[in-house]
């Protein structure tokens, strides 16, 4: 596939394999076929409907029920938050689709061969695995163990290995055991990106600095931390070990993310928008087109043009990702 050449941003993490994104087309359910409508929202802003990523995602959803092909390149958009700007603006060139168990590893990569170049997947075990709708429980090897064929069978597919990392959320994780086990599955995650020659796309909610440390222990080089919960000076030891940063649309409600967003060098910051989390309303469903909400806001703190951070942050991915490159040319 061509590399598109534009400039956009790029989600670095989202879970469009989510259940919420998983609607029910005519016809009974398809791989991953509920998340068409977000996904044609995000190629409709990137005015691609012809040729790229983008129009290989119209053309590779369009027989769906829920997509019709993206539209002719759009002109500009009513004002929204922060002042009017353009769809054009507003554009996202690629979506980083973490997983977090074995079993959404097949939606997942569903999702990216049905819209080649525009989704580009990422498999991992996180820490924490659920049980139910109503029940969650820290990771074990086990967990792991039952991941590992996967991984291995889709290698070729995959831009990094995630969603990995720590949760020491106490519900979660209350006994040394448990973090122990955390930790375990981690590491032989980390071995796993490194043989593999893959970055790691990592969540770290009430373990920041154990991650951090952790990771750097491992020797672990290519790193995103996303979403993260802890203190700036503790993200300054990630910047100093060379990790990059994603910020979430969430941040127009976090004092703590503001905080981070101050002190990290604009060098060491992507973007992201981890929908259906973490969006600028609370318990409002996200989509990756409310990701120019975080790019605003960054640029809000910082005193730079929007324009700034999406360039940054966009050549900040292909770092990260490597393989971004296969499809972007920026």
């Amino acid at each position: 596939m061509a590399a598109v050449a534009a400039v956009g941003m790029v989600d670095c993490h989202c879970h469009l394999a989510a259940p919420c994104f998983q609607t029910v087309r005519r016809g009974g359910a398809g791989g991953g076929g509920g998340a068409a409508p977000a996904l044609r929202r995000c190629v409709s802003l990137a005015g691609r409907g012809g040729g790229g990523a983008g129009g290989g995602a119209g053309e590779a959803a369009g027989g769906a029920a829920s997509l019709s092909p993206a539209p002719p390149r759009p002109g500009p958009a009513s004002p929204q938050r922060g002042g009017g700007f353009s769809l054009l603006q507003a554009a996202v060139l690629a979506l980083v689709v973490v997983s977090e168990r074995a079993e959404e590893f097949r939606s997942v990569v569903a999702l990216s061969e049905r819209f080649p170049g525009f989704v580009l997947p990422c498999l991992g075990v996180h820490p924490v695995q659920e049980v139910s709708p109503e029940e969650q429980r820290s990771v074990t090897l086990e967990d792991l163990d039952a991941a590992l064929q996967l991984i291995e069978l889709y290698k070729d597919k995959l831009v990094g290995i995630g969603e990995v990392g720590l949760d020491f959320t106490p519900r979660f994780a209350s006994t040394d055991e448990q973090k122990e086990g955390q930790r375990q599955v981690l590491i032989k995650q980390i071995e796993l990106a490194r043989r593999l020659d893959l970055p790691l796309n990592v969540h770290s909610r009430s373990a920041g600095r154990p991650t951090i440390n952790l990771l750097k222990e491992q020797g672990a080089a290519k790193v995103l931390l996303h979403a993260f919960d802890g203190k700036p000076s503790v993200a300054m030891e990630g910047v100093k070990a060379g990790y990059f940063f994603s910020i979430p649309p969430s941040i127009v409600r976090s004092e703590q993310k503001q905080k981070l967003v101050k002190l990290l060098p604009l060098e060491s910051m992507c973007l992201e928008t981890d929908s259906p989390a973490l969006g600028p309303e609370k318990q409002v469903r996200n989509e990756p087109k409310n990701i120019y909400i975080a790019a605003e806001y960054i640029a809000k703190i910082k005193g730079i043009p929007v324009q700034e951070v999406i360039e940054v942050t966009t050549q900040n991915a292909l770092k990260v990702f490597p393989k971004l490159r296969n499809f972007l040319r920026i």
